[in-house]
């Protein structure tokens, strides 16, 4: 009888859940994924839960192939060395292999008040508490929201479409990755639905207090509910656990996502740093390197070189309330083309790709292996270049 693999998969997102699935492709390897919650968050829809239109929620048996061990705890520290992860309660998990998939949370980059009189929405605890917040304030009440990328978009034509006083704070720009012709379309759906959007030098939150938000050129704006969305970051598991990273604190890998410091250590998804050079933090690049660290970790099982990694991107989709939507084209390399599907199309478009994404999980949760994205639509041999003229900066 072939000797047992087991793997640990960190982290129950998208990549994770992907890496999981990928996994049981193999019979003598036992796949066991840890995460804080029992439940999969679908968290490009927790901006409908602040508005109430879904509970971005999903039972892990949905999504998760049957042969994966679910442990519903927190690691607070990976043993590399000794191939064992601590968990919240005190217990201990042993690997051969461990896939490192703890996404992206939120980040205030310091600025005071932030901490304590913001609402982030990067999780779903999060997010609930901003959807109590939103309700409980009086329907007239000032809502701002600081942060002018996707999730600050979508979160403000979401509540300005119900009918909140909205104010959109976007520091330089609005929507930083939009093409020019994009980002007017945007602005002026945002104007529809009476958003307020302040750019420039001078939008920046400098300060948030229990009732305004005071901006880098002096103005303070009366605010009842401060939304932050202003970046994100990743939790700080692998610098604790003596692995290195990235100055955000990704860990740090090659081009196979393999740690720079230990062979059967893989990261996948937000948390991952390949070569330095990391993919843009999104849902669309997490279930692209779920699979592939997975791959990288059945190479090594069956005595192979793992490939490195390729990546497409096809463009951004934006929720811009539930009756308007807008689809970004993008070049694979993730830059963003002229081209884009706005309105009530765009609106359709943006939900088939948020039911795809379920879909794709559950697709390679029942045919582990069978769902590749084709070599045409990845940016491999750009990739190749860029890396290889990356310098990783390691932090440990």
């Amino acid at each position: 009888m072939p000797e047992n693999t087991d793997v640990v998969v960190v982290g129950g997102g998208y990549a994770g859940v992907m890496a999981a699935n990928r996994l049981t492709r193999r019979d003598d390897v036992t796949v066991t994924l840890v995460n804080p919650r029992p439940s999969f968050v679908d968290r490009i829809r927790l901006h409908q839960l602040v508005g109430g239109s879904d509970d971005a929620v999903t039972g892990y048996r949905d999504v998760l192939a049957e042969g994966v061990r679910l442990v519903v705890g927190t690691v607070t520290r990976i043993d590399a060395p000794g191939r064992g992860v601590t968990l919240a309660t005190g217990g201990t998990l042993g690997y051969d292999h461990l896939i490192y998939a703890v996404g992206s949370g939120s980040a205030d980059a310091g600025v005071p008040g932030v901490a304590e009189f913001a609402y982030p929405i990067a999780t779903l605890e999060e997010a609930e508490r901003l959807r109590s917040a939103v309700g409980a304030a009086p329907a007239t009440a000032a809502v701002t929201i600081a942060g002018g990328g996707p999730t600050g978009i979508e979160t403000a034509a979401e509540l300005a479409e119900q009918g909140r006083a909205v104010t959109l704070v976007c520091g330089e720009v609005l929507g930083p990755y939009l093409h020019p012709r994009v980002r007017r379309a945007v602005a002026g759906r945002l104007a529809e639905l009476g958003v307020t959007v302040l750019e420039g030098p001078g939008a920046k939150v400098t300060g948030v207090t229990a009732g305004a938000v005071r901006l880098g050129d002096g103005r303070e704006l009366p605010s009842a509910v401060t939304v932050w969305t202003a970046g994100f970051g990743v939790p700080d598991l692998a610098a604790r656990s003596g692995l290195s990273t990235d100055a955000v604190g990704r860990l740090l890998t090659d081009e196979t996502l393999t740690s720079v410091d230990d062979e059967r250590v893989v990261a996948a998804g937000d948390s991952a740093a390949p070569s330095g050079l990391p993919l843009r933090m999104s849902c669309q690049a997490a279930v692209q390197l779920g699979p592939q660290a997975a791959e990288t970790v059945l190479s090594r099982i069956a005595g192979e070189r793992p490939a490195p990694i390729a990546v497409g991107f096809a463009g951004q989709c934006l929720s811009l309330g539930r009756r308007a939507g807008l689809f970004q084209v993008s070049r694979r390399n993730d830059t963003a083309k002229r081209f884009y599907l706005g309105g009530r199309p765009g609106a359709g478009l943006k939900e088939f790709i948020c039911k795809g994404i379920a879909w794709q999980l559950r697709y390679e949760a029942r045919r582990p292996g069978s769902l590749a994205f084709p070599s045409w639509a990845k940016d491999g041999e750009r990739r190749k270049l860029t890396a290889g003229r990356g310098q990783a900066s390691a932090v440990r």
